[in-house]
């Protein structure tokens, strides 16, 4: 990435913001699909689901279906607090990454703020995508993200609003960890080699490198915080995991691997390429 010190930290921060909102706004169908994936055969357990065949194959047929039933813009149900989440908490994660490397500072106090933001945006988008599993005809519970916030708070007490906050904690420091040193790493090993330089094709391959790494390491704890968000029928964060692995076995952890790795992997590709873009314009 272009040298963070050459621009200042409001330029930092509006690149990366600017990048993470981008990148969220091209592959939340896929988010959308992957979350559907994780939650479908836990509703089949429940009896939430007639008959024993799955409704969705795989992470195209899955956007297929969506679309087929619910329209394209069902895909993108739940943006608006993806939005939120990615302007506030991907602006400053990603834009303090590089001062954060460079001086081995802390930055505690900024971190609780991206985290409530995170955890509460996080919950609604969950809880908005998850919407299309209710039946035909059954009312939809929230119309938006301000309503969806409301009712929660209202009908499930405050509480509620931080539901998965442990499993977002450890989600969160794994994916950044994953995320972001491995884009630096992958492209450092890249540009070793002989004809690669500095340009959008090491950026597209070192971004679905760190997408690659961070849902192999991130994805059972990523299936464990959809689950949690999506229903209150697990009592804590090692309640979900042992239900999911006694009933469903080990490879529960992976369900919706493809999806998510999609989602991941072209995620960090489209914001890594486009923030270095971006960053060019404060220099």
């Amino acid at each position: 990435m272009a040298d963070p010190f050459e621009i200042s930290f409001a330029g930092i921060f509006l690149s990366s913001a600017f990048a993470a909102c981008f990148a969220e706004l091209c592959t939340i169908p896929l988010d959308t699909a992957k979350v559907r994936l994780q939650l479908e055969k836990r509703a089949a357990i429940s009896g939430e689901a007639g008959g024993g065949s799955s409704k969705y194959k795989g992470l195209l047929g899955t956007v297929v279906t969506i679309a087929k039933e619910e329209g394209l813009l069902a895909l993108w149900k739940g943006i608006i607090p993806g939005l939120h989440r990615q302007c506030l908490y991907g602006g400053l994660r990603i834009g303090l990454y590089e001062p954060v490397k460079a001086f081995l500072v802390g930055g505690n106090a900024i971190e609780d703020v991206s985290l409530f933001n995170k955890v509460l945006a996080a919950l609604v988008t969950v809880r908005l995508q998850a919407e299309g599993k209710m039946p035909v005809g059954v009312p939809r519970r929230y119309s938006g993200a301000l309503d969806a916030y409301y009712t929660i708070a209202k009908q499930e007490g405050l509480a509620a609003l931080w539901t998965g906050l442990g499993p977002n904690i450890a989600r969160n420091a794994i994916i950044n960890a994953a995320e972001l040193a491995s884009y630096d790493h992958v492209k450092e090993s890249i540009l070793k080699f002989p004809g690669f330089s500095d340009n959008v094709l090491t950026h597209l391959l070192a971004g679905l490198g760190a997408g690659f790494f961070a849902v192999c390491i991130g994805s059972p704890v990523d299936v464990v915080k959809s689950r949690m968000m999506g229903d209150s029928i697990y009592k804590s964060t090692l309640d979900c995991f042992f239900k999911t692995l006694k009933n469903e076995g080990p490879f529960a952890f992976y369900k919706g691997f493809l999806p998510n790795f999609g989602r991941l992997g072209l995620w960090n590709a489209i914001m890594f390429l486009t923030l270095e873009q971006v960053k060019k314009l404060f220099l």
